[in-house]
């Protein structure tokens, strides 16, 4: 979770530099961070569905009974 911080602090910080000094920055248009942003989250689904979903038990298969000797 630091990681995150500390990317999203450095990412507000060079944002910032940019802001002070009247250039615009290289960073793609909002829309394309929310697309980038549901690509990552779509990501994560199949996961957290496996996760939060009850897992079923194995399907039993239709054989004959076993044979006691």
């Amino acid at each position: 979770m630091k990681l995150y911080l500390f990317s999203l602090g450095a990412g507000l910080l060079a944002g910032l530099l940019y802001g002070l000094l009247g250039v615009r920055s290289p960073a793609p248009p909002i829309v394309a961070l929310v697309g980038l942003f549901g690509i990552l989250v779509g990501e994560q689904l199949p996961t957290l569905a496996r996760q939060w979903l009850p897992s079923r038990p194995p399907a039993e298969t239709a054989t004959a009974p076993d044979k006691q000797p």
